[in-house]
């Protein structure tokens, strides 16, 4: 269906790459609004977030999650509804949203536009208490951490909990979620500000990946026993010390790859290890409408006050696209880093 308000217009600024490099492939360019189908909305961009995943498409490590070129990249929008499909009901114009809803095929249109069109299942209400940078920074993250916390691990109160991380985009989400469910809840960081931010977050438990061991830190916190979950969220080479600070029969959860050999003592302790792959519902069409439940109850905690999101202080435009990466992929950023449309 064409798009049915009358205000918008025909042609819209989107910040495209042509081919894969670094952070200054990015051009601005006036394109087409796309066109909405029955089932989508059409969301006028506010902000978006830098996730590992759009650099590393950017880059071309990740070529088979890029869509056609010239290509509009990232997935995590906060906005407001311009525009409903025919058989959207659960949103109306000026609604403002939030969700990880595009920029990967075969949902091609990324948020570093004015305009994105998402299917409604994958969206949400913007929870009212955040700014629509503070919003822009959970989608993905959250969606993350929730599915391997709650949707895989179960996460039980009382169950001691490892999160790798503390400050990291889907570990600070890691670790409230975690406190939410009553868990006793430890977090590696590498410095001692990042370690505190841990504290504001919900841990109980500080570690300095650092400074302390695995076989020193398991020893301190759980007297040698191991915990109960460890969420890494780093994934390669940190699979196999997360494997190693796991208790016999305990979980891990990882959100990527582990290296060669990574799982090799899993067997032999009765550990499971669950991989998080929060794209599928976009890639597969498969289970998108519990992305957008997800998004609601986290919502509610964010009102609630047990979920908040941790944005980094630098501020960058969409103009400024290519700093916001080549800052994202030097890792000296607190939290999320943030991109805003240039009108916000």
């Amino acid at each position: 269906m064409a798009n049915p308000a009358s205000d918008i217009p025909s042609t819209m600024n989107a910040w495209v790459i042509d081919d894969f490099g670094g952070p200054n492939v990015f051009e601005r360019r006036e394109v087409d609004v796309p066109d909405l189908d029955d089932h989508e909305v059409l969301v006028r961009v506010r902000a978006t977030s830098v996730n590992p995943v759009d650099y590393k498409i950017r880059r071309g490590d990740a070529e088979v999650l890029c869509p056609p070129q010239p290509a509009t990249l990232h997935g995590d929008v906060a906005g407001v509804v311009a525009a409903v499909g025919d058989d959207v009901s659960a949103f109306h114009e000026g609604d403002a949203v939030y969700g990880c809803a595009g920029g990967y095929p075969p949902v091609p249109h990324g948020a570093l536009a004015d305009y994105m069109p998402c299917d409604a299942r994958l969206l949400a209400p913007m929870p009212e208490s955040l700014s629509f940078r503070e919003a822009a920074a959970l989608p993905l993250v959250t969606l993350t951490a929730w599915e391997g916390l709650i949707d895989k691990a179960d996460v039980e109160a009382g169950d001691q909990i490892l999160v790798h991380g503390a400050t990291g985009g889907v570990g600070h989400v890691g670790a409230q979620l975690a406190a939410w469910c009553g868990a006793d809840v430890a977090v590696t960081a590498s410095s001692q500000r990042k370690l505190d931010i841990g504290t504001e977050l919900g841990a109980d438990t500080l570690i300095n990946y650092e400074d302390e061991p695995v076989e020193e830190y398991v020893g301190r916190c759980t007297d040698g026993r191991g915990f109960d979950l460890v969420f890494d969220t780093v994934a390669g080479e940190n699979v196999q010390p997360s494997i190693e600070a796991t208790r016999l029969n305990g979980q891990v959860v990882t959100v990527g790859v582990p290296a060669e050999g990574g799982i090799q003592a899993v067997g032999g302790r009765g550990i499971s290890v669950h991989f998080v792959a929060m794209l599928i519902p976009m890639l597969y069409d498969v289970g998108r409408a519990h992305h957008g439940e997800i998004l609601r109850r986290a919502a509610e905690l964010v009102e609630a006050g047990h979920l908040r999101p941790l944005v980094d202080d630098r501020t960058f435009s969409f103009d400024e696209i290519a700093d916001a990466h080549a800052y994202a992929e030097a890792h000296d950023q607190i939290g999320k880093v943030v991109v805003t449309h240039p009108e916000v």
